[in-house]
């Protein structure tokens, strides 16, 4: 079964591409088929990833799956939450995509301390969730969503990963994300969690597998 990925990131194809093998599942990537990126205007993560897989399929014929995944800080009230990719605003324009990703992953960094300056809460955690969908149309979408507990470090922590990974210790493991080798990461992460439970629902309801 042909499987539409909603996201042209080469990291999260391979990863999702392990975590789905032996199921039946040819996942290819939107970007391969000439599909451009789709709107995310809502409040959560499974509606946008709703919007996604839907905007795949429909532009595919045929069936379609998306990740939606952020941080989520209890005492900003649920923030960065689906704005974690562009949480803190870049004055700055950039050419080079690269550049600009460390500058965003900087400047979302030091905003989070800012806003957690004296806060004695800093409890948090990673959030991803999939949606898979037969068809653009598909009354029963199939939703899996990982959790990862998590708390704010107050200072940077660890080389490895991107993004909040230097901030966001996991008391389970007594490393930040940032600390962790990249085997470790994919087999506790939040996407890794809601990839598992995806992969039991697909078994489940289009018996794949």
């Amino acid at each position: 079964m042909r499987l539409v990925l909603a996201s042209n990131n080469p990291g999260k194809l391979a990863e999702l591409q392990g975590l789905f093998a032996g199921l039946g599942v040819e996942l290819v990537a939107q970007g391969s088929l000439g599909i451009g990126e789709a709107e995310e205007p809502h409040a959560s993560f499974v509606e946008n990833a709703l919007a996604k897989a839907r905007h795949a399929a429909e532009a595919a014929h045929g069936a379609a799956i998306a990740d939606d995944s952020g941080l989520v800080v209890d005492a900003l009230g649920g923030a960065p939450g689906v704005a974690s990719a562009h949480f803190a605003p870049l004055a700055e324009r950039f050419v080079d995509r690269e550049a600009r990703r460390r500058a965003q992953d900087a400047a979302n960094n030091a905003l989070l301390l800012e806003r957690l300056r004296g806060c004695s809460d800093r409890s948090a955690r990673f959030v991803s969730t999939l949606v898979a969908v037969r068809h653009a149309a598909d009354p029963e979408p199939l939703i899996a969503t990982g959790r990862w507990p998590a708390e704010i470090a107050t200072t940077p922590r660890g080389s490895a990963g991107f993004g909040y990974d230097p901030l966001v210790f996991i008391p389970a493991l007594g490393r930040t994300v940032a600390e962790l080798d990249a085997a470790a990461k994919n087999a506790a992460s939040h996407r890794a969690l809601a990839a598992r439970q995806m992969r039991l629902l697909m078994r489940e309801a289009w018996q794949l597998g």
